[in-house]
């Protein structure tokens, strides 16, 4: 077992580096041009490694990871979160290092950024109904109206995710939100080109329907994130295969009482998160599985403790001594790298390198 203090967040250099290729191969089938969403790994080293595989700049969530990663040589940014006027002058002060482009569904918002000079997408509500402008309303093409005049910004067009996907049951169920998500985006870039306004891109995303989709005609970016660790939901609803998860977190047995159902590792919810994986296939809500044993769940999780339970004592008995360890795939691999400072990074079951996390508010 690899000789680092745990709670430690292992990254398999292999598998990560497979994962960037089949999905940079797709998008190159697809069509479209790749822009990953970097809130997965937050790692400098990983995104220069999807730039490596052909990555047309990276996807952020806060103006956190874009200062980051400007600093760390990025030129190109999306910042996927809906601004507001708040914090419009931070994002133009990133913007006078890099390629910022901002997103947005308000109205008001469309006229304050007016003389930024910034980069805007349009944010449109593709049946997430998270976030984004229904695009059948007169409200969506005001505000597509108002980007479009370019006072002062570039309209770079319309942009959308497709995070309902992660509520499937299997690839056929992804392919289906995935082309919904397509056919909607198609039909609303049309609709705007013909009012005369320039939509320069369609930008769609998410791991499972681009891991689904069989067309993406009319779009022209993708900005999977997950796809880089996935993940055992991932797994789950048929994303992906259990080999193709990346990230495990290593973690120590502290406590195994005699005749218990159960041992405590030193992995709770500040190391796995609290995300229950996916319920909605009816599974009984845990927090991550013991990699090598799906038998063996994260049953509950305290701050930082986490409860292994076996379905009975004689499962356990005289295994998983204190002082053990085991790795444990997490349910949510965006959540639980966020946890962590660093990757320590395995190559051919030893580590190499560790990478360091841009972790920050």
């Amino acid at each position: 077992m690899i000789d680092v203090e745990t709670p430690a967040l292992l990254l398999s250099r292999d598998v990560m580096e497979h994962n960037l290729k089949h999905m940079a191969d797709r998008a190159k089938r697809l069509g479209v041009a790749l822009r990953p969403h970097i809130k997965t790994h937050k790692c400098l080293e990983l995104g220069r490694r999807q730039l490596a595989h052909g990555a047309n700049g990276i996807t952020v969530s806060t103006l956190f990871e874009a200062e980051a990663f400007t600093s760390g040589g990025f030129t190109d940014l999306t910042w996927a979160f809906p601004l507001d006027r708040s914090h419009l002058p931070h994002a133009q002060r990133i913007a006078e290092r890099a390629a910022l482009r901002v997103i947005l569904d308000d109205l008001e918002t469309a006229k304050a950024v007016n003389g930024s000079g910034l980069h805007v997408w349009l944010k449109v509500d593709c049946g997430y109904h998270r976030a984004g402008v229904d695009p059948s309303s007169r409200y969506a093409l005001d505000v597509a109206r108002e980007l479009g005049a370019e006072r002062g910004i570039t309209f770079d067009g319309i942009l959308s995710h497709s995070g309902h996907a992660y509520r499937t049951r299997s690839q056929d169920e992804a392919a289906q939100i995935a082309e919904q998500e397509r056919q909607v985006m198609a039909w609303f870039a049309e609709l705007l080109r013909k009012d005369g306004l320039p939509v320069r891109g369609v930008s769609v995303g998410s791991t499972p329907a681009m891991a689904a989709v069989k067309d993406l005609t009319g779009v022209t970016e993708a900005r999977p994130g997950n796809y880089i660790f996935y993940d055992r939901t991932m797994v789950l609803i048929g994303c992906c295969e259990p080999q193709d998860i990346a990230v495990t977190v290593l973690a120590t047995v502290v406590s195994h009482q005699p005749g218990a159902s159960h041992f405590v590792v030193d992995a709770g919810a500040l190391s796995l998160s609290k995300d229950l994986g996916p319920t909605h296939l009816g599974l009984e809500p845990v927090f991550g599985e013991v990699k090598g044993h799906p038998e063996l769940t994260v049953a509950s999780v305290s701050q930082e403790h986490g409860v292994i339970r076996a379905a009975a004592p004689t499962a356990i008995e005289g295994r998983f001594k204190v002082g053990e360890r085991i790795e444990i795939i997490p349910n949510h691999s965006c959540l639980t790298e966020a946890h962590f400072d660093e990757y320590v990074v395995i190559e051919g079951g030893r580590m190499i390198d560790r990478w360091k996390i841009e972790r920050g508010r």
